[in-house]
């Protein structure tokens, strides 16, 4: 296991698409979503500790959830885990991360990913992960992992790169934003476009000098405290200073800017677990199928719904088709799988009508 490699994991989102389940006091990656007996996070960390020694593993998180992830990954250091004191983004969080990674080892090469994921051909992502890491040690390039999109989906930004090329490594021409479903149609006819799934590798040195280049002023303001990265003064240094950065996305900030960004198209499945159609989805490859986590079912004229029970429970469905049917402990959610991108606005209305025992 490479030394010089170093992984960022990203775990401080709320996941509010998947309400009742997640909560602001116990998000989604925290939680075991497919019955598999780990969380997301836990099963990210293992995913990444194939290829990174444990020790140069960061979680980057909100405060709330240092004992979470201390709970849940009791391979790591409270050291290993970086609060953010106030959010931000992505763009601070990933600047803050390579800097003490680069303070720690000026020739290391990183990965950022998402503890949200759902990976299972892991052989073929940490092939793809060491050929990318390669050409970061190598040269001075930024490089993202593209997926193969299979549909038209209008809820993933798009990688084009340039039609011409052929190589492994093809050059970006652009990120585009969600497009609408002709858009959509149009990039997969066109075929050089991928999903942008938010997994980024680049070296140390590299992320650091793109911010010094297009995001000055951020950088300024991290490396004054450069001196402090690693120490205890820390967390003194990152609370006083993180709420100055800017509220900004790696995307925006760096790379939609940078001429240096490279896409590798992933060889390996990959699931944006982000709604509960999306989970229905990994579950079953079929539309009409009913997708269970860990329900007990007893299921007629009922067709294409998504069933959670956060314990082993008999459900009972009739005459109901396409819905998102959860339960957990005091809350229980029977709503439109059609209407899932609602379920955000539904818990803010939750919260302000019952209080946060319920969000």
């Amino acid at each position: 296991m490479n030394k010089n490699y170093h992984a960022v994991i990203m775990a401080g989102g709320i996941g509010s698409r998947f309400w009742p389940v997640s909560t602001s006091q116990f998000p989604k990656q925290f939680h075991d979503m497919l019955g598999t007996g780990q969380s997301l996070l836990q099963k990210t960390f293992a995913r990444l500790h194939q290829i990174v020694p444990k020790e140069n593993i960061q979680i980057l998180t909100n405060e709330r959830y240092l004992d979470l992830c201390l709970e849940q990954l009791p391979a790591i250091t409270s050291d290993q885990v970086l609060l953010e004191p106030a959010m931000r983004n992505t763009a601070p969080c990933i600047l803050l991360s390579a800097l003490k990674i680069y303070k720690k080892d000026p020739n290391a090469v990183m990965l950022v990913a998402p503890s949200d994921h759902w990976i299972e051909d892991e052989k073929s992502f940490q092939k793809d992960v060491i050929t990318c890491f390669n050409a970061c040690e190598k040269d001075d390039v930024l490089v993202t992992l593209g997926i193969q999109p299979t549909f038209p989906n209008t809820g993933y930004g798009y990688i084009e790169s340039d039609k011409e090329d052929v190589s492994d490594l093809r050059n970006v021409k652009q990120f585009r934003e969600k497009p609408n479903y002709e858009t959509a149609k149009e990039f997969l006819a066109d075929g050089n476009f991928l999903w942008n799934a938010g997994i980024f590798m680049w070296s140390a040195k590299s992320i650091k000098n793109a911010f010094e280049t297009l995001m000055p002023e951020m950088s300024a303001l991290f490396n004054s405290g450069f001196e402090a990265l690693n120490s205890s003064e820390e967390n003194d240094f990152i609370k006083e200073n993180y709420p100055k950065a800017e509220n900004i996305s790696i995307d925006y900030g760096i790379l939609e800017k940078a001429t240096n960004v490279f896409v590798k198209k992933a060889t390996f499945d990959w699931n944006d677990l982000g709604t509960w159609g999306a989970l229905h989805d990994k579950i079953t490859s079929e539309k009409d199928e009913n997708a269970v986590v860990r329900a007990l079912t007893h299921l007629k004229d009922a067709k294409g719904n998504m069933i959670y029970t956060s314990a082993e429970k008999l459900v009972v469905v009739d005459g109901i088709d396409d819905y998102i049917i959860v339960d957990k402990e005091n809350v229980l959610l029977i709503f439109p799988k059609k209407k899932e991108q609602d379920i955000k606005q539904l818990l803010n209305d939750v919260s302000d009508k019952f209080g946060s025992d319920y969000s």
